[in-house]
């Protein structure tokens, strides 16, 4: 029988904390399954790099063990001490990186990683046209282009699904790829291809 990593989800973070002060080591497991993901994510957010949000992680959870046996309950809630702490660890870096004291307030959002709304509709438009494209291939065609660019199976893979030779199927792969060229250059413009 398998444990989930949070063996104590009814449990506070301060109960937890207030017993790994006391030398329980699933206490301390259980925090940092819960914490190191929210700790991460935040330094994260401040300072745009994965490595020194983990390395900020690292570090403000460090500084939890420390004042572990010190804890006292009731002061203060776990979470937001160590959002505190991550604050002022990523606010330090930043400092860091532009060689002095500058003011939280002058530092720039890191960029949102996510696609805009006209990349997510320019590939919605490209995927459209790739689908209709693929469905005026002929039936075989269709299949070991979908099944070789798609999904990643091999010419022997292929073959053996449609029953023919690894030479056929890179024979309809070849002429599949060809039409699809063929039916999408009179879009690229429209899609946003360059050239």
């Amino acid at each position: 029988m398998t444990m989930p990593l949070d063996t104590s989800p009814d449990t506070d973070d301060a109960a937890l904390l207030a017993r790994y002060g006391r030398g329980d080591a699933a206490a301390a497991r259980s925090l940092t399954v819960r914490l190191v993901p929210r700790v991460h994510a935040q330094a994260y957010r401040m300072l745009g790099d994965t490595a020194e949000a983990e390395d900020v992680a690292q570090d403000a959870m460090m500084r939890l063990w420390k004042i572990a046996p010190d804890w006292r309950e009731g002061e203060a809630q776990v979470s937001t001490w160590l959002f505190r702490v991550v604050a002022n660890l990523c606010t330090d870096r930043l400092r860091k990186r532009r060689g002095g004291n500058v003011p939280l307030e002058d530092v720039a959002e890191p960029a949102d990683p996510t696609p805009s709304v006209e990349v997510n509709l320019q590939t919605r438009a490209r995927q459209d046209a790739l689908r209709a494209a693929l469905a005026d291939l002929p039936e075989r065609q269709r299949i070991a282009v979908a099944m070789r660019h798609f999904d990643g199976a091999s010419n022997p893979e292929i073959a053996a699904a449609l029953s023919i030779s690894t030479e056929a199927v890179e024979s309809l792969t070849a002429r599949g790829k060809r039409a699809l060229a063929h039916a999408l250059k009179g879009q690229a413009d429209a899609l946003g291809y360059e050239g």
